[in-house]
């Protein structure tokens, strides 16, 4: 029965750098992978189902997202019609990310699946997984690939990082979904100058002091549609030792960077004590050589 972890990715910074003639934004952005995400277990079945569990699945039936549309389903379905196969397999999802948070929830999961049923499948073909997520996601293919990238295009040109020191994050969600499509909308002015990331960070405070450079092109838009992500920037940056807070994709999760697990823990535990409405979770930046979607029976 192989279970799969989903990590929750996290834009750490963000730059829309254009818009091609077919409508999808050119992005930059170095990503990393949380250690807290959804769990996807598969059995052998009949057909193709799915069920969900968790504290978020009620999030999931309320969005009509546990049907033909969820991407975990389209991602099983388009493996199996490239293999042409008619094998069945009932995959249970934990969902405990939010839904809607820009941390790639749907995205992981989508990953997770493609890697867990050519696990369960006997398929090694990296590029046709790769290929699919593609049509699934913008962000799928960087959680297939898994580890800290800086990613570019529209997703799919992806340049792994393995300079990155050892921190922590904090992630604060106020409790709403934000749809991506309607912050791309309320975007508004000129589109960035790329700005690559180049270079090796040593400490915890050199990192901050880097990512200070940059930034979410999408924050400002998508504070305008929920104002409550300035409550939880603010939130984060008054914690001890947090050396940066900025919003992830396209919100409304934020992070704040540590440098030590002890301060984000206490972090974690001041802000859900004061906001006991949100989701708060203290979690490492997992390193390159921790896969992002592992299979273990």
């Amino acid at each position: 029965m192989p279970r799969c972890p989903a990590w929750a990715k996290v834009n750490l910074t963000l730059h829309i750098t254009g818009r091609r003639a077919d409508g999808f934004h050119e992005l930059e952005s170095l990503v990393v992978f949380a250690g807290v995400g959804d769990e996807l277990e598969f059995t052998a079945d009949a057909d193709l189902s799915l069920s969900v569990t968790g504290p978020f699945a009620p999030a999931i039936a309320a969005a009509g997202s546990a049907d033909e549309d969820n991407l975990v389903l389209r991602a099983a379905r388009s493996l199996r019609a490239r293999l042409g196969m008619t094998d069945g397999v009932h995959i249970r999802l934990d969902k405990r990310l939010p839904v809607a948070a820009g941390i790639g929830g749907g995205s992981a999961d989508a990953a997770a699946t493609l890697l867990g049923l050519a696990e369960f499948w006997g398929v090694d073909d990296t590029a046709m997984l790769s290929e699919i997520g593609l049509g699934l996601g913008a962000d799928v293919p960087v959680c297939l690939a898994g580890g800290s990238s800086y990613v570019s295009g529209i997703g799919e040109r992806i340049v792994p990082v393995s300079d990155l020191p050892p921190v922590w994050l904090v992630l604060a969600n106020p409790g709403r979904p934000l749809a991506t499509g309607a912050v791309f909308a309320a975007r508004k002015g000129a589109f960035s100058v790329p700005q690559p990331w180049t270079g090796p960070t040593a400490t915890a405070m050199d990192l901050a002091a880097r990512l200070a450079a940059y930034r979410n092109d999408l924050e400002p838009a998508a504070q305008s549609l929920m104002p409550e992500i300035d409550d939880v920037l603010g939130a984060l940056l008054t914690t001890d030792g947090c050396l940066l807070a900025r919003m992830s994709g396209s919100g409304a999760t934020c992070f704040g960077l540590f440098s030590e697990p002890s301060l984000a823990h206490a972090a974690a535990v001041s802000i859900r004590t004061l906001r006991p409405t949100w989701w708060v979770a203290a979690a490492p930046v997992l390193g390159r050589d921790e896969k992002v979607v592992s299979v273990a029976g």
